[in-house]
């Protein structure tokens, strides 16, 4: 029984679907929690089906390459899910661009101050330059920030890394820290939370508030671009 139990496991773990449904039904039970809580920000379904799929992973003994091939899919879902935004943005296309003018100012200082900090920092601690790159961009969505990453002949594993653990923290502290600073306007909240936090982020806003999502989304999407032109020049000048 043990040994048809364990060839019956060997064969499914080699199988893209088992990594499918692991990784839907993972979060699904994540989000379901999240809902319970009224979206508590630290019962984020994203930071908690990241640790629960690696815990299960490392006591398989299943590597990310055989992980991959399934969960591939759900990574595909990425680029339609953003076109998607356009419909909310569509929707609220009056409010975007009665907010057009601080948008840009906002924009500009974010997507500076999110790149600068994370140089500084990273110098003041003593890290060695190649990270220093990696860490640069990350604060805009994986596939953008990897891009850059490479450009830079940095280590695109570590910039997604950085990626998701950005997202995670961004979304799980953004609204204790607009509630403790008195910001509420879903607009400001939305756009704030897209430029730190990216698609994660967005995702949280999208949950808190509709408004507040169409916003973030718009953040994201810019901060991509502006950060794509400004990281190598803010690198070029900081790490001289």
């Amino acid at each position: 029984m043990n040994d048809n139990s364990f060839s019956l496991w060997v064969y499914l773990s080699q199988s893209p679907l088992l990594w499918l449904t692991v990784t839907l039904l993972t979060y699904a039970a994540a989000d379901a929690v999240s809902l319970k809580t009224r979206r508590h920000p630290l019962a984020n379904p994203v930071l908690h089906s990241v640790w629960i799929i690696g815990v299960f992973l490392l006591l398989t003994g299943t590597s990310y390459t055989t992980y991959f091939a399934g969960a591939q899919f759900v990574h595909f879902l990425l680029g339609p899910a953003t076109v998607a935004l356009a419909v909310p943005l569509y929707e609220n296309r009056r409010r975007v661009a009665a907010a057009i003018l601080p948008m840009l100012v906002a924009l500009a200082i974010g997507s500076l101050t999110a790149i600068v900090s994370v140089v500084l920092l990273a110098q003041a601690f003593g890290l060695p330059r190649d990270v220093i790159l990696s860490l640069a961009p990350k604060s805009v969505t994986a596939g953008v920030a990897m891009g850059i990453s490479e450009s830079l002949h940095a280590d695109p594993s570590l910039t997604a890394v950085s990626v998701i653990l950005t997202g995670i923290m961004g979304a799980i502290i953004v609204t204790p820290l607009m509630n403790f600073t008195g910001i509420t306007d879903f607009r400001a909240r939305g756009f704030a939370a897209g430029i730190a936090a990216h698609g994660i982020g967005t995702a949280r806003a999208f949950q808190v508030d509709e408004v507040a999502g169409v916003f973030a989304g718009i953040a994201m999407s810019l901060n991509a671009l502006v950060t794509s032109l400004l990281v190598p020049l803010a690198v070029t000048y900081l790490l001289r």
